[in-house]
């Protein structure tokens, strides 16, 4: 990902998501934040990202989609509440992304029973390449 316009939508999506329980929980909040920080992000402009809405930006690189929604995974187990309309989002984005819906199943599926709600990253993209084939 390359400009920081792209990086800055790809972070409001997150933003967007985070409240769609109804609440930004504090975790969250902190998790939204790193990952800024890892995208390089100003805090200024990420701050100014919670009052503003943004055009969605089409991710053309699959890698880089599976990549944005593995975070948004993370981001719905941050609270250690899983809440149905996250659970109706994060579907709903997925699929909106082009990502195989049987892949996206198995990905949620995999953190949802994982003790950390963390998975490998070579699992992830071998349940994405697995539906390619």
């Amino acid at each position: 990902m390359e400009k920081y316009e792209e990086k800055l939508a790809l972070l409001a999506e997150m933003i967007a998501f985070s409240v769609v329980d109804g609440k930004l929980h504090e975790r969250e909040y902190l998790f939204l934040s790193m990952i800024a920080e890892e995208l390089s992000i100003e805090k200024t402009d990420f701050k100014n990202l919670f009052h503003q809405e943004n055009d969605r930006v089409v991710i053309k690189s699959e890698f880089e989609r599976i990549q944005q929604f593995y975070r948004l995974a993370l981001l719905m187990h941050c609270d250690g509440v899983l809440h149905e309309r996250e659970q109706i989002k994060i579907h709903e984005i997925g699929i909106n992304m082009g990502l195989n819906p049987h892949a996206i199943k198995r990905v949620l599926k995999a953190m949802e029973t994982s003790s950390t709600k963390i998975i490998s990253p070579e699992f992830l993209l071998e349940v994405f390449q697995e539906q390619l084939n």
